[in-house]
């Protein structure tokens, strides 16, 4: 490595230099990432060494997340060996898994208050008062090896992991389950997750209910659409008549509000290209960039200057979301070839059914009514 340009001279030039460029390399701004810096710094134990700066370490971790680079290709960029950026990257991984220990959990743990999202718009309030969030699956590559690929290759004919994600209305992630093959279906891995205390679930309070979609169950807790009506916001854009009826009428408004989390994986997705094309780690090194990435999304969101292009489009536009969500996939070289068709699996009601179908009810009347 003989460029006079090294990673530190390099990172030096860029934090001197325009917004723009800093934020095209490290896909954060510049005060951002020195906040970030110094939490990850004095919480999180992230270390450097004599040669390589903590300022390096970060600016190496965030490089390869957002551009899913090589070993080889960062280490000709920060001029220091594969060996030296492989295990620096280990070590920002390792700083953000313990920042996301506490940042991807709800702001508001005992969810008391209405969340200002619902409290503010009158299409939600005072109907939806008592929802604290949605949850979702999304599909992140995964690079796993031939003789196990099957398990993971759901309906987009590649290997994936299906991520579970809880959010809220600021979209901020405040819980992930990664890991579980890309066959699996959300409601199983939603059943698994709340029957075993050590996932840590966070549970809804008694009156207090996530929205969902009709992939997972209508039970206390959960709320879901009307079977057989229209759902999607896309299925209401594209439609030749106007919303007709109670139950239309609720699942515009419920699709609209869950939107939020499919809006959230794709700043997610947009934004952590490696996301999108996994590199060949082991699968457990594949899950920690999961959680890394959710809880850079999270930092980010939450930081007080506000400022990141992907989260400001779908501010300025609740219907924009970014490509990345919706999963379009081809088929990786190498990828074992399932031919059987994914048979989706009969979504059973649970405990508390009765009571959610009757509030659904109570708040498709009430929606039903004040639109006249």
């Amino acid at each position: 490595m003989t460029s006079k340009q090294t990673g530190e001279k390099w990172m030096a030039e860029l934090l001197t230099g325009h917004p723009g460029r800093f934020f095209d390399n490290f896909r954060m701004s510049k005060q951002i990432f020195l906040d970030l810096l110094i939490l990850l710094e004095e919480s999180y134990g992230l270390k450097g060494s004599r040669r390589t700066t903590t300022r390096e370490v970060l600016g190496m971790t965030l490089y390869i997340l957002g551009y899913h680079e090589t070993l080889r290709k960062t280490s000709e960029r920060f001029q220091h060996s594969t060996e030296t950026i492989s295990r620096f990257f280990e070590e920002g991984l390792r700083a953000l898994t313990r920042l996301s220990m506490d940042i991807i959990a709800p702001t508001d743990p005992q969810f008391e208050g209405i969340p200002t999202h619902i409290q503010n718009d009158d299409r939600y309030m005072p109907f939806f008062k008592d929802c604290i969030g949605a949850i979702d699956g999304t599909h992140v590559d995964a690079c796993i090896p031939i003789h196990k690929q099957v398990a993971y290759i759901g309906r987009h004919g590649s290997p994936t992991q299906n991520v579970m994600a809880v959010c809220d209305f600021n979209m901020c992630f405040t819980y992930v389950v990664p890991g579980w093959e890309g066959s699996a279906h959300d409601s199983r891995i939603y059943h698994r997750v709340v029957r075993d205390r050590r996932c840590k679930f966070p549970y809804a309070p008694p009156g207090k209910y996530y929205l969902v979609d009709a992939g997972y169950p209508l039970e206390t807790g959960l709320l879901k659409p009307f079977p057989e009506t229209r759902y999607h916001l896309a299925d209401f854009a594209r439609g030749n008549r106007a919303i007709e009826g109670r139950r239309e009428i609720f699942n515009q408004a419920h699709s609209s509000l869950r939107s939020v989390i499919e809006r959230s994986f794709g700043v997610w997705k947009n934004k952590w290209r490696i996301l999108r094309k996994m590199p060949q780690y082991s699968f457990s090194k594949q899950c920690v960039i999961v959680v890394a990435t959710m809880a850079l999304h999270n930092y980010i969101r939450r930081h007080p200057s506000r400022v990141d292009p992907g989260f400001r489009a779908c501010d300025l536009d609740e219907t924009f979301v970014h490509l990345e969500a919706f999963e379009h996939r081809t088929q990786r070289r190498g990828t074992v070839r399932v031919t059987n068709p994914i048979v989706e699996p009969v979504i059973y009601d649970g405990a508390g059914a009765p009571e959610m179908s009757a509030l659904r009810e109570f708040i498709a009347h009430q929606l039903e009514n004040a639109r006249g």
